[in-house]
């Protein structure tokens, strides 16, 4: 009955019931948002507002409107301000209560999704304004400036990248339409070797023996004899047309990507350094092992045609790119999203839990539910997930601990653990700036060997047993 009143209330006054009064007030001169793509609706505390005034307003998303907003909130006394990061609406306000030096804490919807009473803007900035009061909402992850720059480029640039995988795709759709196998026959269309003969092809040659001498002669997919025989087809001139202009698209793209890296190196050059780090608690031994081996450096497929490693050894203070797995390309998208100062998360544990790589904790009743791991929306995440596949391929002792966990938990709990394990080595190198030890295999795999016979010591003692080693045979 008390719920339905309480509803009842709210819809009819606007205004929420407070059911925490007793609770401390942490922030007294806290204000609440909710984001939309036209109108902002403000909630600021009672007492801010003269007597007869409604401490809730409305305002619009135009830049005169927001500066109404600033000012009307500097008159309240407001110092910080607690809104949701709805789409991209946020980033204007965002923008203007951080240059007038208010606070801003962008709080994660989902915290909200379950507050009592009927959803609308009104009762969403006034429940914004008094769990903030309280105390009770935790601001979202957000770079500095000079990497949000950064960040937005690289998306961009993902985006491109997208762009001419589809122009691609249209190209192979011209071929099966004129029955042509050409991207059958080779490993990458858009390689030296399929660029060639679709440049060719586009040129008005037509000959299957002329277009063959275009191979590369380190293909190994297939032999002269197949690649001629996957050029012969039907020339129709509408497929024709639609596979020069898939051509000029990737042309086209490939230019706009260019520009990108050289709007990139600008940005990367007002990129501050890595913060010096004051060491307070008893830093973990490094692990025996050695120098790694330095990388080939490849331009190759979508990565930037300029070497960024220096530069980015000059942001991070320490070469990521001497990971395993992790090349110029990696970095770059890694350090876009979660910049170089790893301050902002009390210690690794918090930052593998912020990336939703951690084993969930979802107990009633002294018994564990589940232990999947937490659904994020994290390109960082994504990222480390998506390389770990290549690195379970690589003779390091990453894919040793990949295959491991393959054979234990399948693919993807492969994935998330050596994703994991990964963002625990590139968290350690931001705060120490540590290069990085490749840690001996033989060593790795010996560690490994000597905490399975302790485990099995331990449980043979415990059911009567005793564990004898037999004797090597020569």
């Amino acid at each position: 009955m008390k719920a339905k009143n309480h509803q009842k209330d709210a819809k009819a006054t606007g205004k929420i019931i407070r059911p925490a009064k007793d609770m401390p007030v942490i922030n007294p001169h806290a204000a609440g948002m909710d984001i939309g793509a036209t109108r902002h609706t403000v909630c600021v505390p009672e007492d801010a507002v003269p007597a007869g005034q409604s401490p809730v307003r409305e305002f619009g998303a135009f830049t005169s409107d927001l500066d109404k907003m600033v000012e009307w909130l500097r008159a309240c006394g407001v110092t910080t301000v607690a809104m949701e990061s709805t789409g991209k609406y946020w980033i204007a306000p965002y923008q203007k209560l951080k240059a007038a030096g208010i606070d801003v804490v962008l709080s994660n919807a989902r915290y909200l999704k379950h507050v009592p009473g009927r959803k609308s803007d009104m009762l969403d900035c006034q429940w914004h304004q008094l769990l903030h009061s309280y105390g009770l909402l935790t601001g979202s992850f957000r770079p500095s400036e000079d990497i949000v720059g950064v960040r937005t480029l690289m998306r961009h640039r993902a985006d491109l990248v997208v762009q001419c995988g589809q122009a691609v795709q249209h190209m192979q759709g011209a071929f099966d339409e004129m029955n042509i196998h050409l991207h059958h026959v080779i490993s990458d269309l858009d390689g030296e070797t399929g660029l060639r003969i679709v440049d060719a092809i586009l040129a008005g040659e037509r000959d299957p023996e002329q277009l063959a001498k275009l191979r590369d002669q380190r293909i190994r997919k297939s032999t002269p004899a197949e690649l001629v025989e996957a050029l012969r087809g039907d020339w129709q001139e509408e497929h024709l047309f639609v596979l020069r202009q898939a051509r000029q698209t990737y042309q086209w793209v490939h230019r706009q990507m260019d520009e990108c890296d050289l709007e990139l190196e600008k940005a990367l050059a007002q990129v501050k350094a890595n913060p010096a780090v004051v060491i307070e608690e008893q830093r973990p031994p490094n692990p025996e092992g050695r120098t790694p081996k330095k990388k080939k450096k490849r331009c190759a497929g979508n990565a930037p045609k300029k070497d960024f490693t220096e530069e980015l050894k000059r942001i991070c203070g320490v070469d990521l790119t001497n990971i395993v797995g992790l090349n110029v390309l990696s970095v770059l998208m890694l350090i876009a999203e979660i910049g170089v100062d790893v301050s902002h998360w009390r210690n690794v544990k918090a930052f593998c839990s912020w990336l939703g790589l951690c084993p969930g904790s979802k107990v009633s009743g002294g018994k564990r539910l589940s232990s999947r791991t937490r659904g994020v929306n994290n390109r960082a995440s994504l990222l480390l997930r998506s390389l770990a596949p290549s690195i379970g391929r690589t003779d390091s002792w990453l894919g040793v601990y990949h295959r491991r966990m393959r054979a234990r938990l399948g693919p993807a709990g492969a994935n998330t653990a050596t994703a994991r394990k990964l963002a625990t080595v590139i968290y350690h190198l931001l705060k120490y700036k540590e290069d990085y030890i490749d840690v001996d295999r033989i060593l790795y795999e010996e560690k490994f060997r000597r905490c399975r016979l302790s485990r099995l010591r331990k449980q043979a003692q415990e059911l009567g047993f005793q564990l004898t080693e037999s004797p090597k045979v020569a």
